[in-house]
């Protein structure tokens, strides 16, 4: 597979039709067809189903799509990482980060580095630990900032001090807003959201105990944000880390920390052996900086 065919597969797969394909890329319509047929020869499979007004992907050709975005993305990473000239030092760093406040740590190391180095831009991911360490494996990362307790073993790491504390989100007009602090007998038999994260992987009981297995999981959420929205509609009440969802001003919603108190840590971590460029090196060497200046 040629990848001028594979970003032709994907000009295509965005715009559902080879017309507009085909003039975004400044291509013939039989040409791109052409090529597109070529591509699924080589594969043995049909990746299209072409409908008159309009072409959807069959389950490998969701497949591909998914491949051949990673497979892009990953060579115009390396294309921009090579192409820096020596004297100079630019280019992309790519980062993934569970959603944490101290995600602010990262972002004035940048700032610290944005009047020495101007040239160096930053690419920025949120997602869950799965998520985040699959494009971290694939290349496609440099650093990942993760919350709790995950598989390290591939990685080096950077303990960060900051610790988020967990929490219930609810609407300030329930009657548990009264309340400074949550048990978790108080959420018995309330409808809860919770992070996909923490009802997969069992890390539920750990953090509430045994009695994780009695409550009323509601719904679960990748990123707070939707699952906010969800409070403030009623549908139910968000364990969720603290300073995540401004509540200032006339906001709707409130947070009440979880007490015993539950807190998390969080790392930064990037792959052993790993060959940074010369902007991910300055990078990580400003986020050193910025913990000793700290401490």
């Amino acid at each position: 597979m040629e990848i001028r065919v594979l970003q032709y597969f994907l000009a295509v797969a965005r715009e559902q039709s080879i017309s507009a394909a085909a003039e975004a890329l400044h291509l013939s319509q039989p040409t791109l067809s052409r090529q597109l047929k070529d591509l699924e020869d080589e594969l043995g499979k049909p990746l299209m189903i072409r409908g008159n007004r309009r072409i959807t992907l069959t389950e490998e050709g969701m497949l591909l799509r998914k491949r051949a975005q990673e497979i892009v993305d990953l060579i115009l990473k390396t294309e921009n990482e090579l192409t820096v000239p020596e004297e100079i030092i630019s280019g992309d760093i790519y980062i993934g980060a569970g959603e944490t406040d101290s995600m602010r740590l990262l972002v004035q190391a940048a700032k610290n580095l944005q009047q020495d180095f101007p040239q160096i831009h930053y690419h920025l991911s949120s997602g869950d630990a799965c998520d985040i360490l699959e494009d971290l494996d694939k290349g496609l990362l440099d650093f990942a900032l993760v919350l709790g307790d995950v598989n390290l073993a591939k990685y080096n790491t950077l303990p960060l001090p900051m610790r988020d504390t967990w929490g219930i989100l609810m609407r300030c007009d329930s009657p548990l807003a009264e309340k400074k602090t949550l048990t978790v007998e108080d959420l018995m038999g309330l409808p809860l959201i919770v992070s996909r994260q923490l009802s997969c992987s069992g890390e539920l009981i750990k953090l509430l105990g045994d009695q994780a297995e009695h409550l009323n999981i509601f719904a679960t959420y990748n990123l707070i944000y939707n699952g906010s929205l969800m409070v403030d509609e009623g549908l139910g009440y968000a364990l969720t880390l603290d300073k995540l969802i401004s509540m200032t001003g006339n906001s709707s919603l409130c947070f009440r920390p979880l007490m015993p108190k539950k807190e998390i840590g969080m790392r930064l971590v990037w792959k052993r052996y790993q060959v940074f460029s010369k902007a991910a090196e300055q990078f990580l060497k400003a986020i050193t900086q910025q913990l000793e200046t700290s401490e």
